[in-house]
């Protein structure tokens, strides 16, 4: 087994542990593991991300759900058109983008470029969405009458759901500020909603999209899952003596710094 390798089975348990500590984030590093410490393409990274996503954004969901921070016809009515992008992306659009784009001039616009590079440019407001602060008296009061604006809604959860198919990470910082405003429900269901959301659109995105059309190693991938869901319960168990938003603002900054080794990487450096 070679050094890359056993980092990136540390960095497997290392984003569980994140996401125990810290609430949300850690997922976005999976496409960064996969591609540059497996070695993987653009498209078996986003796929297998989405596998480790989905079931990581599960058991923080399930969780959520027993805290009662669930709002389950919420997540119904804005998951279904998410898990449709994702699905559309993953299966007929993916796998149809040739492998250069254009050209210009002597460069050559590939499709990992276009993949690796939309997620660059995505992590920085992810990134700021973890560097904010969020203000308690502020959160919306949840109300049981909620009308929900269908339309946006529907164009919403396309949008996200075809980025998610595109750069194989979640969205959470797309989806909570649009249950917060187009459903107009309080911060902390807002979450736990948009875990629900994001696993059944990353999850069956890759069943209905990357295992029709590519052969899983999944050997491979339940061992990349297994890490991450001990991780998850290993940071679980740390938050009760490690503050976590003194974590989280850190780790926006290194999400920052990744963005920028990611863009750097398929930009300036000849793969």
């Amino acid at each position: 087994m070679e050094l890359l390798e056993i980092l990136g089975y540390i960095s497997s348990l290392i984003i569980g542990i994140s996401l125990g500590l810290i609430g949300g984030g850690g997922s976005i590093l999976a496409v960064p593991v996969l591609a540059y410490l497996f070695s993987m393409g653009e498209r078996v990274a986003t796929a297998y991300s989405l596998f480790v996503v989905g079931a990581s954004a599960l058991v923080g969901g399930i969780k959520q759900h027993y805290k009662g921070y669930v709002d389950w016809k919420t997540a119904i009515i804005f998951g279904i058109p998410a898990v449709i992008g994702v699905t559309i992306v993953r299966h007929y659009v993916v796998p149809a983008l040739p492998d250069t784009l254009f050209y210009i001039q002597d460069f050559e616009f590939t499709r990992r470029m276009a993949m690796f590079g939309l997620f660059a440019v995505l992590m920085i407001p992810a990134a700021f969405s973890m560097l904010q602060e969020k203000d308690p008296g502020k959160e919306k009061e949840s109300s049981n009458e909620r009308k929900y604006n269908y339309p946006l809604i529907l164009a919403e959860g396309l949008i996200v759901g075809g980025i998610t198919g595109m750069i194989g990470a979640g969205g959470g910082f797309l989806i909570i500020p649009a249950l917060v405003i187009l459903a107009n429900i309080e911060m902390k269901t807002a979450v736990g909603t948009s875990l629900i959301i994001i696993a059944f659109k990353s999850l069956l995105g890759f069943f209905l999209g990357d295992a029709l059309t590519m052969k899983i190693d999944w050997p491979f991938l339940g061992i990349i899952v297994a890490l991450s869901l001990i991780g998850i319960f290993i940071g679980s168990y740390l938050s009760n003596f490690i503050n976590g938003q003194r974590l989280k603002k850190g780790f926006g900054y290194f999400i920052f710094l990744m963005a920028g080794f990611i863009f750097y990487m398929e930009f300036f450096v000849k793969n």
